[in-house]
């Protein structure tokens, strides 16, 4: 018996296609269905690796490792499928569960890559979808200017962008994956554009003079 909406996902190597649709099922929906459903599981797993690919994408792209970024989205997707059976909600979102996964894998990759020999610097692709129109036009200004300039920010706003503007989170997912409050979120986050706007005015101005 399969899911009561369309089976059609549009799932591509890149994205999730048609499942940004207003009424596809929530992470947390599909992982209950996940265990007894093989289209809800395939289509957790597209999503989950679309989100810790974006994710992995921001947080690598200084080392230029376009295929380790591939590489731990498909370990995370792994170790999702490993979990599922027996995953408890423990009332925190799904991508919650995932972004603490996707951070451990990513920290084991980013050692790795401390440890090998250093690649050519490369530009990450830019944010896809920001949680807001400011973010956005913010982050969008000029993408491999932004980027570079967000490792100048406080960790924990820099965390902040990328889970809201490059992995597309909600208010609500980001502060219970970073174990805040969704006031003190929105908080850092308009801090964190702000000061971003700034460098970046001031990187412009650099340029000009």
């Amino acid at each position: 018996m399969g899911l009561g909406w369309s089976t059609h996902t549009g799932v591509t190597p890149g994205g999730v296609g048609a499942m940004e649709r207003m009424d596809a099922p929530s992470l947390r929906e599909l992982a209950a269905l996940a265990a007894r459903d093989d289209n809800a599981r395939d289509v957790l797993l597209a999503r989950v690796r679309d989100m810790a690919l974006r994710y992995s994408r921001v947080r690598l792209g200084r080392f230029g490792a376009e295929d380790t970024a591939q590489d731990v989205a498909q370990e995370v997707c792994m170790a999702v499928v490993t979990a599922l059976p027996t995953y408890q909600e423990r009332g925190l979102p799904f991508e919650a569960f995932v972004y603490t996964i996707t951070s451990r894998k990513l920290a084991d990759a980013q050692r790795a890559a401390m440890r090998g020999p250093s690649p050519v610097a490369d530009v990450p692709d830019g944010p896809d979808d920001g949680p807001s129109p400011e973010s956005v036009a913010v982050m969008r200004d000029d993408a491999a200017t932004a980027m570079a300039l967000m490792q100048q920010l406080p960790g924990q706003q820099r965390e902040i962008l990328t889970l809201r503007v490059a992995v597309g989170m909600s208010t609500d997912e980001t502060a219970a994956a970073l174990g805040m409050s969704a006031g003190a979120i929105r908080v850092a986050q308009h801090r964190a554009l702000t000061r971003l706007r700034a460098m970046i005015a001031e990187a412009g101005a650099g340029d000009v003079a």
